[in-house]
């Protein structure tokens, strides 16, 4: 394929909104990937920021799996544990500016909002499976959660 052809499929990606082209001309073939996502750069440090903690962590989980065993099996003596579906950041509200979803003795129907789980540039909306009150939260702002970790406590009404 001439370096002509290929320059002008590579202005042709530039100027579009595509992330990817293939183009197949007999049996060569170019591929042209723009990896504009950019704003990977900064989640880059945010990640290594995250790694650290990880690293910190597992000395620190297993005293927690070991001192959050107790609790939670306390807990669901008081009411409804609502899990982590998913890994992510747990987030109380929609915005850092925006008051959370929920607060500690608010009541809550089956549906409401009780928080976001950011997972892979998504967000996830959690809501409550149970009508009750909310008794307890377990989860921290802007915190890393695991899969099936406790969040809240609801107690059932």
């Amino acid at each position: 394929m001439d370096i002509r052809k290929i320059k002008k499929l590579i202005e042709l990606l530039e100027a579009s909104s595509l992330t990817e082209m293939e183009i197949h001309e007999g049996e060569e073939s170019v591929r042209l990937s723009r990896h504009h996502q950019l704003p990977s750069a900064p989640t880059a440090p945010t990640v290594p920021a995250s790694a650290p903690s990880p690293v910190a962590a597992p000395p620190a989980a297993p005293a927690q799996d070991s001192a959050e065993s107790s609790p939670v099996a306390a807990a669901e003596d008081e009411g409804h544990v609502v899990r982590s579906p998913m890994v992510g950041t747990f987030y109380t509200a929609s915005s850092p500016e925006a008051e959370p979803f929920v607060k500690v003795g608010q009541k809550v129907k089956a549906g409401d909002a009780l928080c976001i789980i950011e997972a892979m540039k998504m967000f996830n909306q959690i809501e409550s499976e149970i009508d009750g009150v909310v008794t307890r939260i377990l989860a921290e702002n802007g915190q890393p959660v695991e899969f099936d970790e406790p969040l809240f406590i609801i107690q059932q009404v």
